[in-house]
């Protein structure tokens, strides 16, 4: 832990990291009892109501508000939901998603013409390893080509909704996602109405145990509205190079909870794919901190 991070403010990002990671374990629980893209639905409409009322609109155009909804609820979540229904097992999906980090930086490579570096390209083949070694292994035990190939379109919404943020400029993170989260909705609906059918939502909506409704409460209260609060609010205060590198932890959490929990089973090659991913994920994030730290001072 770095020395100029306060202890509470690691127990904070911590705690960001813990719940996104076990987020994954809550998701598989829920979709015993609802269709997919139903939750999904049911996720982004509680992050709206009531916080829109409370947060003011942030200074954004509304093109922008709803690209960021898009992408993040019917391409991130929704893809992902999909995915997590009996497609990809959660700990997997907690990892696979995090190659996100590589579209993100493609899509600022493309949008300021900037070149890759050959750290960044080392750390792709690092990732790229990983996510073979999945492939090698989807026997629809734990994966199948299709749940990941959702769940790598999944990590793409997720990398275009960071462009678009970042596009946004400095803004309020929890208002900008709960006001861009009232683009999140029809599409999902609308998906939802059409391919999972009326019936049965309503009938995943009226077996919905309370547990399930606390899996609901909790992918919205906890995973946006507190996880995106924290993380800027953290991000706010410290060096992007300080806090950015904890989320490498959330398929840490996301695999060791689907484990413990879920006992999905934790096989030699899962071991493997995970270390090569998370390695890439490190080489990636903190490559260009040491060699910061390497080069000469500048002279008086």
């Amino acid at each position: 832990m770095p020395a100029a991070l306060p202890l509470s403010h690691f127990l904070l990002a911590l705690a960001v990291v813990a719940v996104w990671g076990t987020n994954f374990v809550v998701i598989k629980h829920a979709l015993a009892d609802l269709p997919p893209l139903a939750f999904a639905t049911l996720r982004f409409a509680f992050v709206v109501f009531p916080a829109v009322f409370f947060l003011p609109r942030p200074k954004v155009p509304w093109r922008r508000l709803a690209a960021y909804g898009v992408l993040i609820g019917a391409g991130q979540f929704g893809l992902l939901y999909i995915a997590m229904n009996g497609l990809i097992s959660p700990g997997l999906a907690s990892l696979v998603v995090q190659v996100q980090v590589f579209f993100t930086i493609g899509l600022a490579m493309a949008a300021a013409g900037e070149k890759v570096r050959p750290f960044q390209v080392f750390a792709l083949l690092l990732a790229t390893a990983g996510v073979g070694v999945i492939l090698a292994h989807t026997d629809g035990s734990a994966t199948t080509p299709l749940g990941l190939f959702l769940v790598l379109l999944a990590a793409l919404g997720w990398a275009g909704g960071n462009h678009v943020a970042r596009l946004s400029g400095r803004v309020n993170m929890l208002a900008y996602v709960t006001w861009a989260s009232l683009f999140s909705v029809p599409p999902l609906l609308v998906l939802s109405l059409v391919l999972e059918g009326w019936p049965a939502i309503r009938a995943g909506i009226e077996g919905a145990s309370p547990a399930t409704w606390a899996a609901v409460a909790w992918q919205s209260a906890g995973n946006s509205l507190f996880g995106y609060a924290a993380w800027g609010w953290l991000l706010a205060r410290h060096p992007a190079a300080t806090i950015t590198p904890m989320a490498m932890l959330v398929p840490v959490f996301g695999m060791g909870a689907s484990a413990l929990l879920l006992a999905e089973p934790m096989p030699p090659w899962k071991i493997i794919a995970a270390a090569l991913v998370l390695a890439g994920l490190a080489v990636n994030l903190l490559w260009p901190i040491v060699a910061a730290r390497r080069l000469p001072p500048p002279a008086a």
